[in-house]
């Protein structure tokens, strides 16, 4: 059993919504981004989703695409990731998910990319611009490398469209909670129920809910039906206001406790 598996059902049993922060990796440069993800977990994060910066993103809006500009500016690197994210291995257990555009991990190949990232000790990995048809020859090395390549669905995502994403689901659904980019406007829970529910009836996967979720109160109201409750935009100005500052972790612990105190 993967480490994504074994967690949420962990989490199930007891009866918890899995909280997953997403930061942007190298923001405001790697060496921090290692002590950012030893915080998140001490402060109750079950899973964590790095991006990984991308100079032209389609999905994020002004706060990450700034995130990602920091990262690169910083010199951060796919390759510089991945052996960040091994030595984070060594000293903690809680699955992470790179997420990001398909366009680096291209020009670092997929099979290498599948071999490496398995090594650093990644557990699944979600991209935002790469459609199921032409996801195969990276699905096969991912699989061979036991990475669960995560399937998003929208409100736009037609019935029998969401029958394919789901069948080829793994690890875990990711429903974007809204038209547009991340971080444009705040979540409207009646609405996710209704699709979440439309999930549920279609898969025994875990679903997530990302995009939209600002506050701690946003993260509860979905947690009362989703099985993780995924924050970008809120926790990356955090890390934006603070930067180098000492007060860089407490704030992002602060936020973060509050968030997992929602959702337990």
């Amino acid at each position: 059993m993967g480490r994504i598996q074994a967690t949420f059902e962990r989490l199930h049993q007891r009866g918890e919504t899995a909280l997953i922060p997403f930061i942007t990796a190298g923001d405001p440069d790697l060496d921090i981004t290692e002590e950012l993800i030893h915080a998140l977990v001490e402060s109750g994060a079950d899973l964590i989703e790095l991006g990984f910066p991308f100079s032209d993103p389609m999905a994020d809006g002004p706060t990450i695409q700034a995130a990602s500009e920091r990262a690169l500016a910083s010199g951060t690197t796919l390759a510089a990731i991945l052996e960040m994210v091994r030595r984070v291995r060594s000293h903690t257990n809680v699955p992470i998910v790179l997420m990001g555009y398909y366009n680096p991990v291209f020009s670092y190949g997929p099979e290498r990319f599948a071999v490496d990232a398995a090594a650093a000790g990644i557990d699944g990995l979600l991209l935002v611009d790469l459609p199921p048809e032409e996801a195969g020859e990276l699905h096969g090395h991912l699989q061979q490398a036991d990475i669960c390549l995560i399937r998003l669905l929208a409100p736009t995502t037609p019935p029998e469209r969401m029958d394919s994403l789901v069948a080829q689901g793994e690890g875990f659904l990711y429903y974007v909670s809204m038209t547009g980019v991340t971080g444009s406007r705040q979540v409207d829970a009646e609405a996710i129920e209704r699709q979440v529910t439309e999930l549920r009836q279609r898969s025994s996967l875990p679903v997530a809910v990302g995009f939209g979720i600002v506050t701690a109160e946003d993260a509860a109201a979905v947690g009362r039906f989703a099985d993780a409750a995924v924050v970008g935009s809120a926790l990356v100005k955090i890390i934006a206001a603070h930067g180098h500052s000492p007060e860089l972790v407490p704030q992002v612990k602060a936020f973060v406790r509050s968030l997992k105190n929602g959702l337990r």
